[in-house]
């Protein structure tokens, strides 16, 4: 951009990482509408607290009150909304917090537990993911979580596991 210039901190992600002790990072929970993503994060969130680390919840639902509230669901609008997340994400991990982002992904990656199905049927919701809107699945996701089939405290277990074996967080043991 013209007449913009990015300014360098000083203190940066590295030296705000070392003096907390864990490393910043942010971790995606896609899948379909209502599939447990928000529930998780939110979970999740509550045990790296336990266990003295930063984190914060960037939820879909919650982004669009705010943030995107000016966005629809286009698939211009799908992906704006992605981008303006990216980079909310980012300014979290630079300031040392561990970001958890609960999102329906439709270009990388909805269950009837918010009445959204029947809307969709009645077509009071356009460009609905897994329906009328793309849908893909992720390629190599770090994590595979099936919230249909595990408690939320085996789910939770599971991505703590994966921040303990990338050497992200130590074990609280």
């Amino acid at each position: 951009m013209k007449n913009v210039v990015w300014h360098h901190a000083a203190v940066t992600r590295q030296h705000r990482n070392e003096q907390n002790n864990y490393k910043s990072v942010v971790l995606w929970f896609t899948g379909l509408s209502g599939s447990g993503k928000s529930t998780l994060a939110h979970a999740v969130e509550e045990g790296l607290h336990q266990i003295g680390c930063r984190a914060i919840v960037l939820d879909g639902d919650n982004i669009r009150h705010g943030l995107c509230k000016d966005l629809g669901f286009s698939d211009k609008n799908r992906k704006e909304n992605i981008r303006r997340i990216g980079e909310v994400a980012k300014l979290f991990i630079k300031s040392s917090v561990i970001t958890l982002t609960a999102f329906i992904l439709p270009f990388k990656e909805d269950r009837d537990v918010k009445g959204l199905y029947m809307k969709v049927k009645s077509h009071e919701i356009q460009n609905f993911t897994g329906i009328s809107s793309p849908y893909e699945v992720s390629r190599s996701p770090d994590l595979i979580v099936d919230t249909s089939q595990e408690t939320l405290n085996e789910s939770v277990d599971k991505v703590l596991d994966v921040l303990i074996n990338k050497v992200i967080i130590k074990n609280a043991n």
